[in-house]
C-alpha cells in the first residue's frame, strides 16, 4: 500500500490558514489593523479602531485584544545591538562592583562606621542595574534613554575592580 502524498502536506499547514476572514485585517505595509468585533474589513482612517480601548496604566493605550495602538514605535535593531552592549556593560558593572564588596575588608574603625561602609559597598553593587532599569523607564524618547545609559557607563565604573584596590 502506498502513502498518501497529501497526508506529509498536511504536516506543513495549521488549521484555518485558508480561511477568508484573516486577509481582510492587514494593511499593504505588513502590519495589522485591528477590526471591531465582528467585523470583516478594516477600519477607515477617520473611524475609531476598535471603540474599546483601554488604558495599559503606563500611559499608553491597548485594545481588548492587547495590542499596541497604531501610533507606537518599535525600537529598532541597531538601538536594541546598543541597548544589549550596554546591558552587558552594566552586568559587568555589578560583577565588578559584587567582587570588590566581598573582597574589601571593612576599616574596623567603629560599629556605625563599619555598617555604613559596607551598605555603601553593597549600594554600589545595586547602583549599575537599578541605573541600567531606571534609564529605559524613565526615558521618554530613544535619544535621551542612550545618553542616560552612556552617562551611567562613566559614572559607574567599578574604579576599585579596575585599579585593583581590592587585591
Amino acid at each position: 500500500m502506498r502513502p498518501d502524498p497529501d497526508a506529509d502536506d498536511d504536516a506543513l499547514r495549521w488549521e484555518g490558514d485558508d480561511d477568508a476572514t484573516l486577509a481582510p485585517g492587514w494593511k499593504a505595509v505588513g502590519n495589522p489593523a485591528p477590526l471591531k468585533r465582528g467585523a470583516t474589513s478594516a477600519p477607515a482612517a477617520g473611524d475609531d479602531r476598535t471603540g474599546a480601548d483601554v488604558d495599559a496604566g503606563d500611559g499608553a493605550e491597548v485594545d481588548d485584544d492587547g495590542a499596541a495602538p497604531a501610533g507606537a514605535v518599535q525600537t529598532g535593531s541597531v538601538e536594541l545591538v546598543v541597548l544589549g552592549v550596554l546591558g552587558g556593560v552594566y552586568l559587568l558593572y555589578t560583577i565588578g562592583w559584587i567582587i570588590t564588596a566581598l573582597r574589601t575588608a571593612t576599616p574596623g574603625t567603629s560599629v556605625v562606621g563599619d555598617f555604613m561602609y559596607g551598605l555603601g559597598l553593597w549600594l554600589a553593587v545595586l547602583a549599575a542595574p537599578l541605573w541600567f532599569v531606571l534609564a529605559l523607564r524613565g526615558a521618554r524618547t530613544a535619544r535621551s534613554r542612550l545618553v542616560w545609559l552612556a552617562v551611567g557607563v562613566v559614572v559607574l565604573a567599578p574604579l576599585p575592580f579596575i585599579l585593583g584596590v581590592t587585591a
